[in-house]
């Protein structure tokens, strides 16, 4: 049987939030690093996601992956395709959400896309066509000072359409919550009037299973992973589960974090009372010199490894501006992220087998350079974020978006396997 459902996602942390939620619901799924050059096993999967580094890439870069990834994904025979971006919807007016889904309905022949980021259990919730994390509303909520898609508008359709190339309406909460036959009926007036994209409201769990069950086939998908997840819930598989779901205990692990979000400042904040930590000399990091990378791998080998030992280069907003400022916003983030693959790699050579990342850049780039292909989904550490075992050897990765999780969040991901 052809999977159910070809997921395109624009970074990789993204992509094991919506295979856990998707497998979490009972379904098979594989998730794959950039677009496959060889042939994948696909019997018996219903879900597969792909992983691209396109969230804040160049807009023909992302677009140019996006086709690749839709293409390899038709050649699966998938029966449905749905585009996954951030619940915090991060792309500014330059972004890349509108581009990417613009060249999808053109390439799928569709004429509407629905957005749904709307992620209840983690927070995320859209009211209005307004975005909420915990309530408060997106461009007050931290993201507002995020270093490479600062959320300045929790008006999902103001945000849509400045980046985007039509016009963008709204299924308010109170047609979702009147059923399948009102969200048709409104989704087919938008479309009549030359809408091409339609924000959907969700405010609890129940509300995404309703539209899960109500969006007819003829409407592109995007958005987080809440939505597949009421999707994966309403067509329910149900395999047994073949593969390991959690890491041994064997080996090493370390902690490696490029965030400089609001939770993962908390969550290094609180690290650091227990752990050993060390933070990144940004300087030294732009220079991009191996003797630096080598004090750093020198430093994790004599650390006790009771906790996995941290090496950060998560800052508060301020500082982060300011070394934008002194150094080039592209500068700081390429030397950061550079400096900790190229350490997540060291260290793997040097026996760790176990590896926590923060941060979406951070983890794309550290994927790739470990040269990981796929991935088999494990255990869920906090809703979204799973512990994920490389599909060719025993490497295990937690991949944590930046505001995911609580500020225990390093220790519970150890937790599972001590």
């Amino acid at each position: 049987m052809a999977p159910k459902l070809g997921i395109i996602a624009d970074d990789f942390t993204g992509a094991t939030d919506i295979a856990s939620f998707i497998a979490l619901a009972g379904w098979k799924v594989i998730q794959l690093n950039g677009i496959p050059d060889d042939k994948v096993d696909l019997a018996n999967v219903d879900a597969v996601v792909i992983s691209l580094k396109s969230r804040s890439c160049a807009v023909a870069e992302a677009q140019a992956l996006s086709r690749q990834a839709m293409k390899w994904l038709n050649h699966q025979h998938c029966k449905r395709l749905y585009f996954k971006y951030c619940s915090t919807f991060d792309s500014t007016a330059l972004g890349n959400i509108g581009p990417v889904t613009d060249l999808l309905l053109t390439e799928t022949g569709l004429n509407m896309a629905v957005l749904c980021p709307a992620l209840p259990i983690n927070g995320r919730t859209v009211v209005h066509g307004h975005l909420f994390v915990h309530g408060q509303p997106l461009n007050e909520s931290g993201m507002q000072n995020h270093p490479l898609t600062p959320m300045t508008d929790a008006n999902l359709l103001r945000v849509m359409e400045k980046q985007a190339s039509g016009e963008c309406g709204l299924i308010p909460l109170s047609c979702i919550q009147a059923g399948k036959q009102a969200i048709q009926s409104h989704l087919l007036a938008l479309q009549q009037a030359g809408k091409r994209y339609a924000v959907l409201d969700a405010l609890t769990d129940a509300d995404l299973m309703t539209l899960a069950a109500s969006l007819p086939e003829d409407v592109l998908l995007t958005g987080g992973s809440g939505l597949a997840g009421a999707l994966a819930a309403s067509q329910p598989h149900n395999p047994m589960r073949e593969d390991q779901a959690i890491p041994a205990r064997e080996g090493n692990s370390v902690v490696l974090a490029g965030s400089c979000s609001l939770m993962t400042n908390q969550q290094v904040a609180r690290y650091r009372q227990t752990a050993p930590a060390k933070a990144i000399d940004v300087e030294r990091a732009v220079e991009a010199g191996d003797a630096y990378l080598q004090e750093l791998t020198d430093w994790y080998q004599s650390q006790p490894k009771d906790w996995a030992p941290l090496i950060y280069a998560t800052r508060p907003a301020e500082e982060v501006k300011a070394m934008q400022a002194r150094f080039g916003l592209e500068v700081v983030g390429s030397a950061i992220e550079n400096l900790l693959a190229a350490l997540a790699v060291r260290l793997n050579q040097l026996g760790v087998n176990k590896i926590i990342a923060a941060g979406g850049e951070t983890s794309s780039l550290l994927v790739q350079q470990l040269g990981v292909k796929g991935f088999t989904i494990g255990d869920a550490i906090t809703p979204g974020v799973p512990w994920v075992k490389d599909v060719h050897r025993s490497l295990w990765l937690a991949l944590k978006s930046g505001n995911f999780g609580d500020e225990n969040f390093f220790f519970k991901a150890q937790e599972i396997f001590a």
